[in-house]
């Protein structure tokens, strides 16, 4: 449920978590995250305190968005698959959905099967092996061993790990590099040490990807183009 503080709309969350934070999430919108007995007016205060904060926050979202692209499912649009474009091939018969076949990206068109669904669909399947692999080779180096892996509709997030050591990844992710997915995955499984965005967890992805923060620029400037 949206709230509003003066002129700034948010999403509050209230949770066991000791501290408060506050974010611009993917698609512009503000999350508030807060213990569950902080009392109202203390939220009110925090929000009144980071509106600066809000404000170039919002101005950054603004910019990064500008070149937000909206793809149509014609001959010749280009999707992105592991940072690179291919162009896209219509065809009238193909034993799946959706190929990647010389070069090109082959859809079918058929009643009851909505593009953007094919993509999807194809995105999830080729995550799950590539993102599992990933994860096999980092959590070595990171000392921890997650229970599940899934790739799935994460809506505004890249990723999340569960408390109990749940590893789910966006599909899109797989129009990334692999060098974003790598950063992308280490970033989570460091989360599995130091649930926070503290110190202690950027030490940790900073151990085993020293120029993380070029990959995590690359991702909060580019990510607005990684849509269908």
């Amino acid at each position: 449920m949206t709230e509003t503080y003066k002129d700034i709309a948010f999403q509050l969350t209230r949770s066991k978590r000791k501290t408060a934070s506050i974010y611009i999430e993917r698609d512009g919108s503000i999350s508030v995250r807060v213990p569950k007995t902080l009392p109202q007016k203390k939220v009110e205060t925090i929000l009144e305190n980071k509106r600066v904060w809000i404000y170039r926050g919002l101005a950054e979202w603004e910019d990064l968005n500008a070149a937000r692209v909206k793809r149509e499912y014609v001959n010749g649009e280009g999707f992105l698959y592991l940072g690179r474009t291919y162009r896209l091939k219509v065809v009238k018969r193909q034993s799946e959905p959706l190929k990647l076949k010389e070069g090109y990206f082959c859809l079918r068109l058929s009643n009851g099967t909505r593009p953007d669904e094919s993509f999807k669909g194809f995105y999830a399947e080729k995550g799950l092996e590539r993102i599992r692999e990933r994860v096999a080779y980092y959590q070595r180096k990171i000392g921890v061993e997650p229970k599940d892996v899934q790739v799935k509709e994460l809506f505004y997030r890249w990723a999340s790990c569960s408390s109990k050591g749940r590893l789910n990844f966006h599909w899109k992710c797989m129009m990334a590099p692999l060098t974003i997915i790598d950063y992308i995955v280490v970033h989570e499984l460091a989360h599995m040490k130091h649930p926070r965005h503290n110190s202690a967890f950027w030490n940790e992805v900073d151990k085993v990807m020293p120029e993380y923060h070029l990959r995590r620029e690359w991702l909060k400037v580019n990510g607005a183009g990684m849509e269908l």
